[in-house]
C-alpha cells in the first residue's frame, strides 16, 4: 500500500480543517475550530484503480503573529494551499507560502483550493487573478467544505499526481 504525507497550508480561518473533515468524515461543522500546531488524519482512497493512503497534516493557519513552521512539511509528498474566496489577503498568503515552501522543500506537487464557494456572492478574489495563477500552471479548484463541492476533486487531483511516481 502506498502512503503519502500531504500538508494543508494557508492563512487562518480559510477552512483547512473543514476541508479535511469533509473529505475524511463527510461532515461539516459550522463552529470555527482553531488548529493549534498540527492535526493528523488519514484517508484511504482509490485513484486510477490503485489504493493510496493520504496522511493529512492540517497545519495551524498562518497569520502575522504566527508564521507557518516550514519544518512541518519535511517528508511531505505534496500540499494543498487553501485560500478563502471572501478574503483576497488569503490568496496573498497562499502565494507567499508557495514561494517559501518551494524555497525550502523544492517543487512539491500542490493544488490551490479556493474555498467557500457556497459564499460566492461575497467573493473578493477576482476571476482575472485566478486566471493568471492558472496560466502560471497552478492547479486550482473552487471548493466548499460546507456543501462538499470540489472537495473530493481537490484531494483526488493531488493524489493522482502523487501516484505518477509509483507506476
Amino acid at each position: 500500500m502506498i502512503q503519502k504525507k500531504v500538508c494543508m497550508v494557508g492563512a487562518y480561518g480559510v477552512g483547512k480543517t473543514s476541508l479535511v473533515k469533509r473529505f475524511v468524515e463527510s461532515i461539516f461543522d459550522e463552529r470555527y475550530h482553531t488548529t493549534v500546531g498540527v492535526k493528523i488524519d488519514k484517508k484511504r482512497l482509490q485513484v486510477d484503480g490503485r489504493e493510496l493512503v493520504l496522511v493529512l497534516w492540517d497545519l495551524a493557519g498562518e497569520d502575522e503573529l504566527e508564521p507557518l513552521r516550514l519544518s512541518y512539511l519535511r517528508g511531505a509528498s505534496g500540499y494543498i494551499l487553501v485560500a478563502d474566496g471572501c478574503r483576497e489577503s488569503t490568496l496573498d498568503t497562499a502565494e507567499n507560502l508557495h514561494s517559501r515552501i518551494a524555497g525550502v522543500h523544492g517543487a512539491l506537487p500542490f493544488v490551490l483550493a479556493v474555498n467557500k464557494m457556497d459564499l460566492e456572492e461575497d467573493w473578493r478574489i477576482s476571476e482575472e487573478r485566478l486566471a493568471r495563477l492558472a496560466a502560471r500552471g497552478w492547479p486550482l479548484i473552487r471548493t466548499s467544505a460546507k456543501t462538499g463541492a470540489g472537495v473530493d476533486q481537490t484531494f483526488s487531483a493531488l493524489a493522482s499526481v502523487l501516484l505518477q511516481g509509483h507506476l
